[in-house]
């Protein structure tokens, strides 16, 4: 209940500071496991992409977050959980492939940074092909510009059975670039 309130909040801000506008959310599949996969231009995506969803989005999010008052339980109650970062966090990564195996959204930045645009990380890949989830490639157009549109774009869901199949021991690398390379696209489409 909390969540539903919250992202009702959250649209009615969006749509008034930002003029957030969505494209393809047909896209999303109904159920099932997805990965929502971004690029990650701002603190403020998290919400963008998941505000104008009709499923529950959970995100993964810096563990330096929980600890905050307030905020921390607040981010939890919503389903963000905890990633250590500068390394590989197990916890965090079973904590994902558990949720998708629920049939759950979950929000990723293969960019993992704000800081290191393009620079993906295969995290969102590895954790697609143990899930079995639908990755549906996202991009967030427009920059949060007060009163300006801000838009996010949900491309069709990625087929990438023919690289998965393939079991290469670059099979990561080849989805993650797979990934980043339709979240360029849409990005260049929607502009």
């Amino acid at each position: 209940m909390l969540y539903l309130l919250f992202r009702f909040l959250l649209r009615v801000l969006y749509r008034l500071l930002f003029r957030l506008e969505a494209r393809g959310l047909h896209h999303i599949p109904k159920d099932g496991p997805v990965i929502l996969a971004s690029n990650h231009i701002s603190n403020l995506d998290p919400p963008t992409i998941g505000v104008l969803v009709p499923r529950k989005v959970n995100f993964m999010a810096k563990e330096e977050l929980f600890k905050v008052p307030v905020f921390g339980p607040l981010i939890r109650a919503f389903g963000a959980f905890p990633v250590k970062r500068g390394g590989v966090s197990k916890d965090a990564i079973k904590s994902a492939i558990t949720l998708l195996k629920e049939g759950n959204v979950l929000g990723i930045f293969p960019e993992g940074s704000r800081k290191t645009p393009g620079a993906a990380k295969k995290g969102a890949a590895m954790i697609a092909v143990r899930s079995g989830a639908t990755i549906v490639p996202v991009a967030i157009v427009g920059g949060y510009r007060l009163f300006r549109k801000t838009r996010v774009c949900y491309g069709e869901p990625l087929d990438l059975t023919a690289i998965i199949h393939e079991s290469s021991p670059d099979m990561l690398e080849q989805v993650t670039d797979a990934v980043m390379e339709r979240i360029g696209q849409l990005a260049a489409q929607n502009r």
